[in-house]
């Protein structure tokens, strides 16, 4: 039967014309026309059917058939290497590329090889004695704590002590909050945004540093116990700071003491590693020395370990240098009418000079 929009209708605005009494009109019918219009009716109704089931697709198909815009993000896909099993082989090589942190290299490969081991036992219905996860970094600003923890995470969900292997990193500020009873909701959250992966701390200890009624950092402490108990099976957290501190901060409740019994030394880096990690950020950054600057970095970097004092910042204080050194040469690059390539990668040893005194 058909719709009453398809029957000619007299009066109707859309009637088609007749044509055939003008002059070099089209020999057209009224038919004929009627004909052209049902059909290109009919193709946009096929064409509709054809595309209703592609919108309708699971978001997976649409991304497989290139639905997605260009540019967006992709929801599948994200989905997946959330869930994609971490490639232990490829962490490590990422470790032992790390400059320096010899000892801490040591003690990460130990740690997962004991974890290793343990998850083996497990699955074979052998008993497993109690073993903490936890961990505490001590050592000075800038000595790779952060960058080893990240590595860490991924390791641990490599060999299944972690579902989804990620890092949040705060502070006392993350945690603590100003009026009663804030801090343990303030705590709460960053705890449920580290579940299945580690919640790194960094300074710690200011977390019990400040004494007073209005302090909450103990608050903190408390709640971040009980999770650890709570969650055990999937939550890890590591604290850090500097080593006396560190050690305030573990003797100052009998929690942290039973929980925290891994110690992790990071040692200054030396003068040469210094170098090496002023030179991999020139590298990485499209930058190169002259003759002269290599040798004027190596005694600058000499100099900065051997005087290095309590607030000694290590690669951050490399981080600071280059910054500067990149400012410099871009005033004396900026005063050249047409530099060229070699100009614009090139540091001398007066950029350096110059930086130093920043």
């Amino acid at each position: 039967m058909k719709r009453e929009r398809d029957k000619f209708k007299p009066n109707s605005p859309f009637t088609p014309p007749d044509l055939s009494g003008i002059p070099g009109a089209p020999p057209y019918s009224r038919e004929d026309i009627l004909k052209t219009i049902r059909e290109a009716e009919e193709a946009a109704r096929r064409m509709l059917r054809e595309t209703k089931p592609e919108e309708a697709k699971p978001e997976g198909a649409a991304q497989e058939q290139g639905a997605q815009p260009a540019g967006e993000a992709k929801p599948a896909e994200n989905a997946q290497g959330k869930d994609a099993q971490p490639d232990m082989d490829a962490l490590m090589r990422e470790l032992d590329s790390l400059i320096g942190l010899d000892k801490i290299k040591e003690n990460v490969k130990s740690l997962i090889n004991l974890v290793k081991v343990r998850k083996m036992r497990q699955e074979m219905g052998l008993a497993v004695p109690p073993m903490s996860l936890h961990l505490v970094f001590m050592g000075n600003p800038g000595t790779g704590k952060t960058t080893v923890a990240r590595i860490l995470a991924g390791l641990y969900r490599a060999v299944g002590v972690l579902s989804k292997g990620h890092l949040v990193e705060v502070d006392r500020s993350g945690l603590v909050a100003g009026y009663v009873g804030q801090t343990a909701l303030k705590t709460s959250e960053v705890i449920k945004k580290a579940l299945g992966g580690i919640l790194f701390i960094d300074e710690a200890y200011a977390l019990t540093s400040k004494e007073g009624t209005s302090d909450f950092g103990q608050e903190a402490v408390e709640t971040l116990l009980k999770a650890m108990e709570d969650y055990r099976d999937d939550f890890v957290v590591i604290v850090a700071g500097y080593p006396g501190l560190m050690e305030q901060f573990i003797n100052s409740n009998p929690g942290l003491q039973s929980r925290f019994n891994r110690y992790y030394y990071f040692e200054d880096y030396t003068g040469e590693q210094l170098m090496e990690i002023f030179r991999q950020m020139c590298r990485k950054n499209d930058y190169a020395l002259t003759p002269e600057a290599e040798e004027y970095a190596k005694g600058f970097f000499d100099d900065l370990y051997a005087s290095r004092g309590e607030n000694f910042g290590n690669a951050r204080d490399v981080r600071n240098f280059f910054e500067n050194v990149i400012a410099v040469h871009a005033n004396r690059i900026s005063t050249m009418h047409s530099p060229t390539k070699e100009d614009l990668t090139l540091f001398t040893k007066d950029d350096l000079i110059a930086a130093e005194n920043l």
